[in-house]
């Protein structure tokens, strides 16, 4: 399968032009799968709660999943596209996934990062993993990255190709996808944005360098630091169905469950 990223500088509230923006940039794209950064239609750096809701919206039925369902019509592909979604009174920072048959599902991200814990309401829904046919695809977002335990469940569920919608500000993630590949043996495709929001006193300068990295701890395709650019690449999806490093070792047989308690207790 065709698998890749658009990387971009949204404006801050300008939904209308972000969603042209990722438009034009998927459209010459030959892919089956096209992952956009965390919050590609809105920009990142709000405020207060109110700015945060009065640009979020339901999911699906709303303007940026509806945009993105005609994009992926008409491409014959699938997208995954970070936004807000308007659930009652919660707000969520959230993915969806979007095929040529229209919404196929959404993830709300379960870790937050810094100010979005006081904007939104943390997930509560499962790791899900969804058979597109070319492969098992996971979702995660952005700071969910830092927690080995996410993408060794949505792994353990099948998923062969983790999408990973970002906007990230610390200097980590990229190498540590890396190892996050190779201890399951799986495909990612970290879509991160660009460029700098100065708002509310605050600034935050976004690292770009979205990447696609492969089982085998290697960078398929990384791309710069503060440019406009997409990125595809073919991948044998069958690579992440094995999980040998060698004909005695076994990633996931080999694990040593009975001595993991302590992972799902309180931190002490």
């Amino acid at each position: 399968m065709k698998a890749g990223f658009v990387q971009f500088d949204p404006i801050f509230g300008e939904v209308d032009k972000n969603i042209e923006k990722a438009r034009q940039l998927i459209e010459p794209l030959d892919a089956d799968l096209i992952v956009l950064p965390e919050f590609f239609n809105t920009g990142y750096l709000f405020t207060s709660k109110q700015e945060a809701e009065e640009l979020g919206e339901i999911i699906p039925g709303g303007p940026t999943t509806e945009a993105l369902c005609g994009i992926a019509g008409r491409k014959n592909l699938y997208l995954v596209g970070g936004l807000i979604e308007k659930a009652g009174d919660r707000l969520y920072n959230a993915a969806v996934l979007v095929s040529p048959e229209g919404h196929l599902g959404t993830y709300r991200k379960v870790h937050l990062f810094n100010e979005e814990t006081l904007w939104f309401t943390p997930g509560d829904n499962e790791f899900e993993v969804y058979d597109i046919g070319s492969c098992k695809l996971g979702i995660m977002i952005c700071f969910d990255w830092i927690f080995p335990e996410v993408m060794r469940v949505l792994a353990l569920k099948g998923a062969e190709v983790v999408c990973h919608p970002a906007n990230l500000v610390l200097p980590f993630c990229q190498n540590a996808m890396i190892t996050r590949c190779l201890e399951n043996r799986v495909f990612a495709v970290t879509s991160n944005r660009t460029g700098t929001e100065h708002r509310g006193g605050k600034t935050f300068c976004y690292t770009g360098r979205s990447q696609i990295t492969g089982p085998a701890a290697n960078i398929l395709y990384r791309a710069g630091a503060d440019t406009e650019e997409t990125g595809v690449v073919n991948l044998d999806v069958s690579l992440a169905r094995n999980k040998r490093l060698n004909p005695y070792n076994d990633l996931f047989y080999d694990r040593r469950i009975p001595f993991y308690g302590a992972l799902t207790g309180q931190v002490a």
